[in-house]
């Protein structure tokens, strides 16, 4: 084969940081959602003193704990990366990205890891209210370190509140600027309701899986209900999200934006590309179609509006992988459509009382279990493929952050690596799937909260449940 042909040193770095850090992002993306619904489950028992709520608190707990477990696992391997493959890059950004990361293993990762013991462990033993409060504190440190690393990540794509040393190397001048920069908070909204949606999708699914074999399952219907209620409410505002994170966007990163939309030419009434197949080098979108003034529309919020296109970009500030950027972000899009699509349909069936018995909906709904996490790997994909080609957009190079390390090196990790992630991960996750195939059943919950815990009778839930 041509020397042509082979991937380069940065490539393959580019690929070994892709493949773990989507193998990584899937975990957090559950868990986040997952550590903030447990918390709402018990606190609901806590109020009602209703045994389904805690059943369905014990049979998620399981499920998050594998799920955390793996999260953990997965991200350890990156923070090695950055020494093997990106020293450059770690090097120049490390008195910026070492504090971020180092105040989320001190803010979150340690409120996480000292109270999670007693959040899986400890009902118990400690009493429900102290166990209640540690389910909130470890779902607080997810949120807390979704806060300390979409701000790292978030300096990197809108750089702001650092001076450059003569070194290469950037320095802090003012940490609000760099923790609170430009395209921070709508990337933290953004992604953290995206969160919700993926354990909304997923709980769905598996609620409507259960009750596709048994409609009664008051667990089941708890799950689906709840789900959906979040699908319905959720869904629409991460739309709104979604269009105010573009407008940022498009203002700080205007390659990134007219890659994801596919313009080339600046244009008034720009089309929104349903379809195409962006080429760089002829400077057009063959095949495209699109519906007219849209992107227009929703970019500038003017339909005259007039939108960059690439070519009145420099050229070396262009996305490197165009059809990845683009179509990724209609994957995203789509499934969002979708997401809200079933929302909506929740709130008419449950308007009608037909929510628990219409199976053709409840098939969807567990078709639709895996979308959230396609959707964030979309998303985050468009993000980083979008923000080529620099680490640090529009200061630090990706060709000038990669350590000076031989391509076949980095194949040979590459490869070792796919052969380890899908052989444990993919055990991990065929146990999530044993886990959410197991009925959802009564537990010995015990007497009503505030009272000892001890082996008891169990409580029937209600057929009919009031609070759905």
């Amino acid at each position: 084969m041509s020397a042509s042909f082979l991937p380069s040193a940065v490539d393959l770095a580019r690929a070994q940081f892709a493949f773990t850090v989507v193998w990584h992002f899937l975990f957090p993306s559950f868990t986040i959602g997952l550590a903030s619904y447990l918390a709402v489950l018990e606190g609901l028992w806590l109020g009602t003193g209703e045994a389904r709520y805690l059943d369905t608190f014990r049979y998620w707990l399981k499920v998050f704990a594998v799920v955390f477990a793996m999260g953990v696992v997965s991200g350890l391997v990156m923070s090695y990366q950055f020494g093997t493959n990106w020293s450059v890059f770690a090097d120049r950004t490390a008195p910026i990205l070492g504090p971020l990361l180092g105040y989320e293993v001190l803010t979150a990762f340690f409120l996480e890891a000292g109270f999670l013991g007693v959040m899986l462990f400890g009902l118990e033993r400690v009493g429900p209210r102290l166990h209640f409060a540690a389910t909130c504190l470890v779902a607080g440190g997810t949120l807390i370190s979704a806060f300390w690393i979409l701000s790292a990540n978030s300096w990197m794509q809108t750089p702001t509140g650092h001076s450059l040393g003569a070194d290469g190397r950037f320095m802090p001048a003012e940490w609000w600027g760099v923790v609170f920069n430009p395209s921070f908070p709508y990337r933290l909204a953004h992604t953290v309701t995206a969160s919700y949606l993926t354990t909304a999708m997923i709980v769905g699914a598996v609620g409507a899986w259960h009750l596709l074999r048994d409609r009664a399952n008051p667990r089941a219907r708890l799950m689906f209900s709840m789900a959906m209620w979040m699908a319905a409410v959720v869904a629409p505002a991460q739309l709104v999200l979604g269009d105010l994170h573009g407008g940022n966007s498009y203002h700080h990163q205007p390659a990134k934006v007219a890659a994801m939309e596919g313009h080339f030419e600046t244009r008034r009434r720009a089309p929104a590309l349903l379809l195409g197949w962006p080429d760089a080098e002829a400077g057009e979108v063959r095949g495209a179609v699109g519906i007219p003034g849209l992107a227009s529309l929703y970019l500038t919020h003017d339909l005259d509006g007039e939108v960059r296109g690439l070519k009145d970009l420099p050229r070396e500030t262009w996305p490197t992988n165009l059809p990845l950027v683009i179509w990724s972000f209609r994957v995203m899009v789509g499934l969002g459509i979708l997401m809200i699509a079933l929302g909506l349909t929740s709130l008419w069936l449950r308007s009608t009382g037909r929510l628990y018995g219409t199976r053709w909906f409840q098939r969807c709904a567990v078709a639709m279990g895996p979308s959230g996490l396609v959707a964030v790997t979309a998303g985050w994909v468009v993000t980083e493929a979008g923000r080529q080609p620099f680490t640090v957009y529009g200061l630090l190079r990706t060709a000038d952050s990669v350590s000076p390390i031989a391509a076949p090196a980095v194949a040979t990790s590459l490869a070792a690596f796919a052969v380890v992630y899908f052989t444990v991960f993919g055990a991990g996750i065929r146990y999530l799937l044993h886990l959410f195939n197991q009925t959802p059943r009564d537990h010995e919950s015990g007497p009503p909260p505030g009272q000892p815990i001890r082996s008891a009778g169990v409580t029937p839930a209600p057929a009919i449940l009031p609070a759905e």
